[in-house]
């Protein structure tokens, strides 16, 4: 069960996301940084972690899941730091996520070189 709601969930994301793009002259950059703010507001509000417990994966993997543990990240260090912690929350919080990528981004243009067209 637990992989059919990630499943519900995530997927609902990406539909509304793939209409965005079809049915509305915004940019992927666009909706894509609109996934991040709509993860932010959700955390803000307190329905985000709802999301979370319910479908786990499928809230936590989507954009909307890294722009909550950004928010995440910043409300936790600013509590503990000040104000110091709005800079350093969302990288600390982020940090695996953003090292992975960048890990595995290399790894990938390493085994699979660019070649011209």
């Amino acid at each position: 069960m637990e992989y059919l709601k990630a499943f519900l969930l995530g997927g609902f994301i990406c539909l509304i996301c793939q209409i965005l793009i079809d049915k509305t002259a915004l940019t992927p950059a666009r909706i894509l940084t609109g996934c991040v703010v709509t993860g932010v507001l959700l955390g803000a509000v307190g329905l985000y972690p709802v999301l979370v417990d319910w479908a786990g994966a499928g809230a936590t993997v989507p954009l909307t899941g890294f722009g909550n543990l950004l928010a995440k990240g910043t409300r936790e260090a600013v509590q503990q730091d000040g104000l110091l912690g709005a800079l350093t929350g969302p990288l600390t919080s982020a940090a695996g996520g953003i090292t992975a990528a960048v890990l595995f981004g290399t790894l990938a243009a390493l085994v699979f070189p660019s070649k011209e067209k």
